[in-house]
């Protein structure tokens, strides 16, 4: 991940929706793009209630960190295989809609100093444990075995896989004619996808987005109808499918257990929203 700037802490992927990208055996042990937000909105619901019970009777649903101004952003691309959606990259290259990007940050008022140390039980008398935030965390993972594991488990081997397929002799092979093929459409020469995207020739800002030049998006472009025509995609997905099925019949005790864990939150998550 690339880190930029300072304050809020928030996350941005390269804006492509990744509907084209194989689901692969592993994604049923991590909560995904969508279960990640529902966890996220479900933390800030009941955080609010609970300062709106302390007192604090307008406190926003979406706050900013006091004198927030400048954002913390963490680039990622959406899919292991880089972006796959081609009129994206048409119109974004390897960035996003700003306008977009925006709708993402929070919509709320910057908290007071006092909501603050309440919000997260910094000195002050009012807070619950670990705050109002620490409350609603709690909530969230009551029944949960071990948060941890459920969190970091999956993903963490996730990455180790996907650094050894790609040292496969099979998508060794189908990277390299990737690569030949963007250098035949006029373009640079990368290893691989990721190389392209993160290429600081794209100048990110400190919000993580691209200035969108015109050899940007025609890299995008090319990058793009490169991995259609020789079939990148499918090629690198079989290769990383096949080593998760290993990977989770290996460890099978493991992968319940977070499967089970992930039941209990989604159910935890499901009553804080529906409440």
């Amino acid at each position: 991940m690339a880190m930029a700037g300072c304050g809020d802490g928030s996350g941005a992927t390269d804006g492509a929706p990744s509907k084209d990208a194989p689901r692969l055996p592993m994604a049923r042990y991590q909560p995904g793009d969508d279960g990640y937000k529902r966890y996220n909105e479900a933390q800030d619901r009941l955080a609010q209630r609970c300062m709106v019970g302390l007192g604090f009777d307008d406190f926003p649903l979406h706050p900013k960190m006091p004198g927030s101004g400048v954002t913390l952003v963490a680039v990622a691309m959406s899919t292991p295989y880089g972006q796959l959606d081609l009129d994206h990259a048409r119109r974004w290259g390897y960035g996003w809609d700003p306008k977009k990007r925006d709708k993402g940050e929070p919509d709320g008022r910057a908290t007071t100093s006092e909501e603050f140390a309440v919000l997260y039980g910094r000195q002050s008398r009012k807070a619950p444990k670990s705050g109002c935030s620490g409350q609603a965390d709690r909530r969230l993972l009551k029944g949960v075995k071990d948060p941890a594991r459920m969190w970091t488990y999956p993903s963490g081997r996730e990455r180790r896989l996907e650094k050894a397929a790609k040292k496969d002799p099979r998508v060794r092979r189908a990277l390299e004619s990737w690569a030949q093929c963007v250098v035949n459409k006029g373009f640079k020469r990368y290893k691989s996808p990721e190389d392209a995207f993160r290429d600081k020739a794209w100048g990110r800002g400190q919000n993580g987005n691209t200035t969108r030049t015109k050899r940007e998006m025609g890299t995008a472009v090319a990058d793009i109808e490169c991995k259609r025509e020789h079939d990148t995609v499918g090629v690198w997905s079989a290769v990383l499918a096949k080593r998760q099925r290993a990977e989770i019949t290996a460890h099978k005790a493991d992968y319940e257990a977070v499967r089970r864990d992930l039941d209990t939150l989604k159910s935890n998550v499901r009553s804080a929203l529906d409440g």
